[in-house]
């Protein structure tokens, strides 16, 4: 008998329909063709290979460069009903090879594996022997030294292909690849003719941000507080800051934990679980965190400091409402964090491999995508759009659901005020950074501008009844315009550009958005669910079994299943399957308790629930 996909995709996920680029992804593989696919944070990338490793003969292996990843989708597979194991270096010598064991007597349709592990004698001997149908690599961008997590063990993948018997088809995943990265996942492990599956960039049910608070500290706090207790991720430029945040959150009454480079694997590994089994509401973290963290029911990610490019913001902003629930992406900006991140740029260890003209091209690309960045935070367009354009995506106008668009602006004439600035960046030599511009446009009389003699410039004072914050705004407009460019790493300094002198001869005029208000209009960001009191009743079931199995709860049910029980109120095993993310296995294991919570809930609101349960019963 023939098994069906959608069959498959219902009975073990709990889908009864594929998102965008899964089935092409699916297809390509069970045709036993390669495939390349470039797919969002929460797209579902998972299941593009899960389901042709359940419906092909033989194993799939699975190549990961994160424990985390392994153990979490192996915990989730379990819970599906899917044999799979991981082998990595998190198992003592006895289980790993008990695991391997089983492995070569088929006990297992999918193995996750660390690239590090295909150079083991007793793994190849393994896959030698094994019937390997599929080999997926997730984090393919790992693969490329253009890519910014760059994995030198990836470049063993097509080695370790080459040994094996026979040649699987090869599925290679990754969330974001420029065209460089791209190339080089389809040369380095030399995938033939491969379909590519590229999803659109956009993520509906996340809301960007971008705010200049005065105090990060403060701000930062308000925001967690006013997110109830909901998990999060707090990303910081620095081990030092992370230290200092979490230190803070910890000191004013906040679940957090740490995560970095400089923490011990035991402590990485130890604060990591308490944040995904939901012991901590709050992960504060640098970029060494997030990677293959499986956690769909993060509802904030919060910047507290700039990213040196979009490409990492829009990875790490991802991995918030990867259930599809509505979440935050908030970035917290300052110009120091554009010295930060000009200062890592400027310091970054070198790439032996590379030529001194591939480093210095790379390192030009890198301040590049540095400048877009600074001009994603410092923009008054839709912040989506500006992301999506980055991307190549189409986009709106406006999108309704980011800090910008919910922002009144008006377009004003800031030709005179331009002209000022400009003529003083000339004047003073452009020699001199925003700050000491801004003093001297505003007549300060410091020590530094008496020395340097800038108090008798002709520019010094002109501006004396403009606030600062307000000169540095118009500065920041006409750099994102390119009337003016930054120069250097740490204290960079400002120059004009050829654009700047016919808006000084008085032939140009200079236009910018500014804001009506200073802060936006603003959002309950709250998740709303029908029926909120059934909903915290089924969490607290979840949560039983999420103990008991020693699994994290949204391996049990994500949120989203959760509200759609909420909205459904199913209480027969025919409208529980109904649920979006609930399939067979999960009916058998959970469905009976969770079930006797609706009954009990629609017992106790029989007059309210009258026509819902009737509505859905039609259904």
């Amino acid at each position: 008998m023939t098994v069906d996909k959608y069959a498959i995709l219902k009975q073990f996920f709990g889908y009864t329909s594929f998102r965008d680029g899964q089935e092409k992804a699916v297809d390509a593989l069970l045709a036993k063709q390669d495939v390349l696919g470039i797919m969002p944070t929460g797209a579902g990338k998972s299941i593009c290979y899960q389901i042709p490793a359940i419906m092909m003969s033989g194993i799939t292996l699975v190549i990961s460069p994160l424990i985390s990843l392994m153990k979490d989708q192996v915990n989730a597979l379990v819970q599906q009903g899917v044999s799979a194991a991981y082998l990595n270096r998190s198992l003592t010598d006895a289980q790993y090879h008990k695991a391997l064991a089983n492995a070569a007597n088929e006990q297992y349709k999918i193995i996750y594996v660390a690239p590090e592990r295909l150079e083991s004698n007793s793994f190849l001997r393994f896959a030698l022997n094994a019937d390997v149908s599929l080999i997926a690599v997730d984090e393919a961008h790992c693969v490329s030294q253009w890519g910014q997590d760059f994995r030198p063990s990836y470049l063993n993948i097509n080695k370790f292909i080459s040994k094996l018997n026979y040649r699987p088809v090869i599925g290679a995943f990754t969330a974001t690849a420029t065209h460089e990265v791209k190339s080089d996942i389809i040369r380095l492990l030399q995938l033939n003719n491969p379909a590519v599956v590229t999803t659109g960039f956009d993520r509906p049910n996340l809301f960007f941000s971008v705010m200049k608070p005065k105090n990060k500290s403060e701000t930062l706090l308000k925001l967690i507080r006013e997110r109830n207790n909901q998990s999060g991720i707090v990303y910081c430029s620095t081990r030092k800051k992370v230290e200092e945040v979490c230190d803070m959150l910890n000191q004013k009454g906040v679940q957090a934990t740490r995560y970095h480079a400089g923490l011990v694997d035991s402590e990485r590994a130890k604060n990591q679980d308490d944040f995904v089994y939901d012991r901590k509401s709050v992960m504060v973290a640098t970029n060494a965190f997030g990677m293959g963290i499986d956690k769909s029911d993060v509802r904030f990610v919060i910047h507290y400091n700039m990213p040196k490019n979009i490409e990492s913001y829009y990875q790490e902003a991802g991995r918030a409402g990867r259930d599809g629930e509505d979440a935050d992406c908030i970035l917290l900006y300052s110009k120091a964090d554009v010295s930060t991140c000009r200062y890592f740029i400027e310091n970054t260890e070198e790439n032996e491999s590379l030529s001194p003209e591939q480093r210095e091209f790379f390192k030009k690309r890198e301040e590049e995508r540095l400048k877009q960045m600074v001009f994603y935070c410092t923009t008054s367009d839709c912040l989506r759009g500006y992301m999506l354009k980055y991307f190549g995506d189409e986009h709106k106008e406006s999108c309704g659901k980011c800090s910008n668009c919910l922002t009144e602006f008006e377009t004003v004439d800031v030709t005179m005020e331009a002209q000022k600035i400009l003529s003083c960046i000339i004047r003073t030599g452009q020699n001199y950074g925003v700050k000491m511009l801004t003093d001297v446009l505003r007549g300060v009389p410091s020590e530094r501008i008496q020395k340097a003699r800038l108090d008798r410039q002709s520019t010094f004072g002109i501006m004396h009844d403009v606030k600062a914050f307000e000169i540095k705004y118009i500065i920041e407009k006409l750099e994102e315009q390119e009337y003016i460019i930054s120069v250097g790493a740490g204290k960079p300094i400002l120059r004009v550009t050829e654009m700047s002198y016919p808006v000084l001869r008085g032939n140009a005029g200079v236009k910018i958005r500014k804001a009506r208000q200073l802060k936006s209009k603003t959002v309950d960001r709250t998740i709303k669910t029908e029926n909120a009191e059934l909903f915290e009743a089924l969490k607290v079931v979840r949560l039983y079994y999420a103990k008991k199995k020693g699994v994290p709860a949204f391996v049990i049910f994500s949120d989203a299943t959760l509200a759609d029980m909420c909205r459904g109120m199913p209480t027969t095993d025919e409208a529980f399957l109904s649920v979006s993310g609930v399939g067979t296995n999960k009916l058998e294991k959970y469905g009976e308790a969770f079930m006797r919570v609706i009954r009990e809930y629609v017992k106790d609101h029989e007059s309210d629930m009258t026509s819902t349960i009737s509505r859905n019963q039609k259904g």
